[in-house]
């Protein structure tokens, strides 16, 4: 048999289609189906929270987006095109998602950012000059110039959760899918990251989906937002929309105010 017949075929992103599309997905973690014929689609140049209750399967949607678990149903499309016929590598020089990190691996922040170029060269591949650049630009976009030579375990949550922003950032991707990106940080911390986010998709066109706890953040950050519970997708569309249909006060069991300053727009959530 042909050798080449062993290799995924090439293949041409679909600049019309969505960045990413869920079509039929279907997961379970044992007999009973935990997300099931899951569809949904995320616009190009879109910020998109998603957003629902712990356990509803917010982050098990993230995995089966990267491949990290495989849907028994349905399929993954980026750019048109089915992840089932992409090589990893490939889906990660379209997509670059950043799950959440228990522990910090054991190296300096600039090693940590040079890994957003593994899909160009591999585990053993060197930096030529054009690798180098990404890794510089990005180190300089996330803001942690200073911290490039620090050992990553000594950094802050906020400086920790920059460095690996801009590892995201080297891989120079057109969407960013982020997992939970404020965790541990503090409040001045988790505004720093998610203007960073704005600014990756106002400067940078990119297209970015995250899952998000603050419902505050999410309305303040995002052109639109996904509510998951219990597996399913109760309602996608604009921020807007999604506030006026009384989507995430029914999931979440809140009252949600909605306060305009001159400072800018917030939400505070009352319990039922």
């Amino acid at each position: 048999m042909n050798k080449k017949s062993f290799h995924k075929p090439k293949w041409t992103p679909n600049l019309e289609a969505p960045a990413v599309q869920l079509v039929d997905l279907g997961f379970s973690y044992g007999k009973e189906p935990f997300i099931e014929n899951f569809s949904e689609s995320f616009d190009r140049g879109s910020v998109t929270a998603i957003v629902g209750p712990n356990g509803c399967g917010k982050s098990t949607l993230v995995k089966l987006m990267d491949g990290l678990m495989r849907a028994q149903q349905g399929e993954v499309l980026i750019e048109g095109i089915s992840t089932q016929i992409m090589t990893s590598r490939q889906r990660a020089r379209r997509m670059a998602v950043l799950v959440q990190a228990v522990r910090p691996p054991v190296m300096s922040v600039y090693d940590l950012v040079a890994c957003g170029r593994y899909p160009y060269h591999g585990h053993q591949g060197n930096l030529d000059s054009t690798d180098r650049e990404k890794v510089e630009e990005a180190i300089v976009m996330a803001g942690i110039e200073r911290f490039r030579n620090h050992d990553l375990r000594r950094l802050s949550g906020g400086e920790r959760q920059k460095a690996f922003i801009a590892m995201v950032l080297a891989q120079d991707t057109s969407i960013v899918v982020l997992d939970e990106p404020t965790t541990y940080l503090d409040i001045k911390a988790c505004h720093d990251l998610m203007t960073l986010i704005t600014r990756l998709n106002t400067e940078m066109s990119k297209t970015i989906i995250m899952v998000i706890h603050d419902l505050d953040l999410a309305l303040r950050y995002s052109s639109r937002m996904l509510v998951m519970n219990k597996g399913q997708n109760v309602l996608h569309g604009t921020v807007a929309e999604v506030l006026e249909s009384g989507a995430l006060e029914s999931v979440f069991k809140m009252q949600i105010k909605q306060y305009s300053t001159e400072e800018g727009t917030a939400h505070i959530l009352f319990p039922h």
